[in-house]
């Protein structure tokens, strides 16, 4: 057995321990569930290949329909999921009454170049903030360098803040669907929205050959599918649906940008390297706020649990291999790992906290960001093919 395989049950093994550990702390089950949720969330991720670029890309590209169909289905299984929880802790919505953390920000103009800017980073890193975590699993150092270019947008989104938030974000209202639908209508239009563009995307498509599933028989085979080989998109959209609804029962939506965000404005205002005041910041949810409690917080923890998640899945089918980037691949990689980060700032979170909790919550900033980055991925992927390929 290699060392690979022997790593992945030590730090499963270590990860129960800790998220025994944290059951204890003083603020309760919270950071232990958040830990878990990360580690469940990073796991998927890598095993399943979970990455809102490639599958847009593979799309755009080849016209295989498998991994936008897999994203469609992770929207509408948390769609529904939301639904049900929110609208049992609220059950008269209203606009000026929102639940507790959703990711609803103003929708504006602005929220819409920001989505641009983040698909425009994505191109040229190759991935999201959240994939780009999963990827430093598979010893990626282009994704440490995006990660690095991420920090560095931040404090570029920091420093633009106040500028915008008064140019245009000051005046943009937040709108939760069901406040203005109801939640029935509200989730019937959304599921209906999703329902035609799977509709489009498997009707415009090459529709890959499906493989049948080999019977299992002996523990290895057993142990080997569910370790070893990677699983099926669909079978990742669906976990990753569900973890995005049953981690609101104890503590924040998904999101995986709040903590470098909250790094980098801690280190930098220490500094006085960003402003002192950025207006209105800490009154939405979503990345840029800084937590009470700056190590200890569900952000951190979950993040932490997506990394050491993730690093398990990769040992456990030996997908590890350091992967070095030539001089133009770090370039692009911190470019677009700069872009990523300003537009998740101004954005307040990524496609993982403003487009798939934020859409699973009903909010209409979530469509918004998401139709900026689609835009954004097809243009540059057409100019790029043109120009450059």
């Amino acid at each position: 057995m290699s060392w690979q395989k022997i790593t992945a049950p030590v730090l499963i093994a270590a990860s129960c321990a800790f998220a025994y550990y944290l059951s204890f702390v003083e603020a309760g089950r919270t950071p232990s569930f958040a830990f878990v949720v990360g580690f469940v969330f990073g796991f998927v991720m890598q095993k399943s290949r979970f990455c809102f670029y490639c599958h847009i890309r593979d799309y755009i590209e080849d016209k295989n329909p498998n991994g936008v169909l897999a994203l469609l289905l992770a929207l509408a299984i948390g769609l529904i999921g939301y639904t049900i929880v929110v609208s049992s802790w609220l059950p008269t919505p209203a606009p000026n009454n929102l639940p507790p953390d959703i990711h609803a920000g103003p929708v504006s103009e602005v929220l819409a170049l920001a989505g641009a800017v983040f698909g425009f980073g994505m191109v040229l890193s190759k991935s999201c903030v959240a994939a780009h975590w999963y990827h430093l699993s598979e010893g990626s150092i282009g994704s440490l360098i995006a990660l690095c270019g991420v920090a560095l947008g931040f404090f570029i989104g920091f420093n633009s803040w106040n500028a915008l938030y008064s140019f245009r974000i000051a005046d943009s209202r937040i709108i939760w669907l069901p406040a203005y639908f109801g939640y029935s209508i509200a989730l019937v239009l959304q599921l209906a929205i999703l329902g035609a563009i799977a509709a489009f995307v498997w009707k415009f498509s090459l529709k890959p050959p499906r493989e049948s599933p080999k019977p299992l028989a002996t523990f290895k085979e057993i142990y080997d599918r569910f370790f070893a080989q990677s699983w099926s998109y669909y079978v990742g959209g669906a976990i990753i649906g569900a973890l995005g609804f049953l981690i609101i029962i104890w503590t924040k939506p998904l999101g995986v940008t709040a903590t470098i965000a909250s790094w980098t404005r801690f280190f930098s205002g220490a500094y006085d390297l960003i402003p002192a005041r950025l207006h209105g910041l800490d009154g939405f949810a979503g990345c840029g706020s800084l937590p009470a409690n700056f190590w200890l917080n569900t952000d951190a923890l979950l993040l932490l649990g997506l990394v050491v998640g993730s690093f398990a899945s990769s040992f456990a089918a030996n997908d590890f291999e350091l992967q070095k980037p030539t001089l133009k691949e770090s370039a692009l990689s911190f470019v677009g790992g700069v872009l990523l980060g300003f537009g998740a700032m101004i954005a307040l979170g990524c496609t993982i906290g403003t487009l798939l909790s934020g859409i699973h919550a009903g909010a209409l900033s979530g469509w918004v960001f998401a139709l900026g980055m689609i835009l954004a991925i097809w243009s540059a992927l057409k100019i790029k093919n043109k120009f450059i390929a």
